[in-house]
């Protein structure tokens, strides 16, 4: 989930922010949204009107990437989506097979040494942006 598809301008600029990006500021948005969710609230607040938490995880799960390669530079810390593959978990919906959804981390766990680090991929292509 890139940010920019989050309508909350708030929780945007904060996830996008890399400088200031820290665990405690994710935990912080997700009890939000926790929290709005519990209210009913989720639409005042500028959530995602679909998938919300599914959406929110994912930027999350992003953002954090960035934290830990930042925090440990020796190492190459990446985030993969290896597309809508046929799995159980979708009930074999997926237009994937399992072959082709690991091609994407396959390719990041073979990255060599000082190799690309912090970025988010799309099956085996990174993102253009977070």
């Amino acid at each position: 989930m890139l940010v920019q598809h989050i309508p909350n301008e708030k929780v945007k600029g904060a996830l996008s922010n890399v400088e200031s990006l820290a665990k405690e500021k994710i935990d912080e948005i997700l009890n939000k949204l926790l929290k709005d969710v519990k209210e009913g609230s989720m639409e005042k607040e500028g959530w995602p009107s679909y998938l919300s938490a599914y959406n929110l995880s994912k930027a999350a799960i992003n953002a954090y990437t960035r934290i830990l390669a930042k925090k440990y530079p020796t190492f190459l810390v990446n985030c993969v989506y290896p597309g809508f593959v046929k799995t159980d978990i979708n009930c074999n919906a997926g237009p994937l097979t399992i072959a082709q959804g690991a091609k994407g981390p396959i390719k990041l766990a073979l990255l060599p040494y000082g190799g690309e680090s912090s970025s988010l991929f799309f099956r085996k292509d990174k993102a253009s942006c977070f």
